[in-house]
């Protein structure tokens, strides 16, 4: 039988899923023993145990100086901010998308614009953002808007403009207008695809929050990780970046989960 067709079963399906991640754990264990055997002060790859007390003293301990859970007080700041970009970047990138690739007077400004905006690298304006919007929220949330938005709206144009002309003109024969035929038949078929596309953004999401964070916050995770680094806390870097990556990966669950549940019948639910 010819590798392409070779397909596991749900037992080998399960290990091969499980493995690469079994792996990278074994490695970095006999490397953080070989290291603090010769070396019981390094710092570098901190042991399971040492971890474990930094999340004890994070998590479940509160700071001497405030009183709050550090983890906690990071996690829901960097959340509400993530959502708060997340949620005005998919209104817009809604919006635009729809203008863009269904009315032609908007497309034709539009869908250069887009274009352009899309490749403007988001960390390269970081500095302007504080200028304009300041060191408070605003500049860290407009980060993640203004990262995120061009790309969800070059991803809905798209998928806009393969819409079935038949379907429009369906609609228009049966006496629908414009705002008829956005509302019915545009906007029903462009909403999973929202879901799809935020799927796809969140990884840029997340990288926007954090290094916005770094350089002006209080509080975050992002700000966290950039605050202790400079004691090379590993110890405490290392829990915050694996949290962090599995607040990405829950969040990516949630969002297909979504696509499923609500939109059954489009065809990228099955991915």
């Amino acid at each position: 039988m010819r590798l392409i067709n070779r397909r596991p079963g749900r037992a080998g399906w399960t290990m091969l899923v499980i493995l690469p991640f079994a792996l990278l754990l074994f490695a970095y264990l006999a490397g953080s023993a070989s290291r603090l055997a010769e070396n019981p002060n390094d710092k570098l790859l901190p042991s399971a145990a040492q971890m474990a007390d930094a999340v004890e003293r994070m998590a479940f301990t509160p700071d001497k100086r405030s009183g709050d859970y550090l983890l906690w007080q990071d996690t829901a700041s960097s959340l509400k901010r993530l959502g708060m970009g997340l949620g005005i970047a998919a209104l817009a990138g809604l919006c635009l998308g729809i203008a863009a690739g269904t009315l032609p007077l908007f497309g034709a400004p539009l869908s250069p614009l887009l274009t352009v905006l899309s490749m403007v690298p988001p960390l390269a304006i970081l500095p302007i953002l504080f200028i304009v919007f300041g060191l408070g929220e605003l500049a860290k949330v407009m980060l993640i808007v203004i990262g995120v938005t061009p790309v969800l709206a070059r991803d809905l144009e798209q998928q806009a403009r393969q819409i079935p002309q038949e379907l429009l003109i369906k609609a228009q024969t049966l006496g629908a207008n414009t705002w008829t035929l956005i509302l019915r038949v545009v906007l029903p078929q462009l909403l999973p695809r929202l879901l799809i596309a935020l799927r796809l953004v969140l990884g840029s999401a997340w990288l926007f929050l954090i290094a916005s964070e770094a350089i002006a916050s209080t509080d975050g995770l992002g700000y966290r990780i950039f605050l202790v680094r400079r004691y090379l806390a590993m110890d405490v870097i290392l829990p915050y970046v694996i949290w962090i990556t599995f607040l990405a990966w829950t969040m990516d669950l949630g969002l297909r989960q979504l696509t499923r549940l609500c939109f059954p019948w489009y065809e990228g639910a099955k991915a």
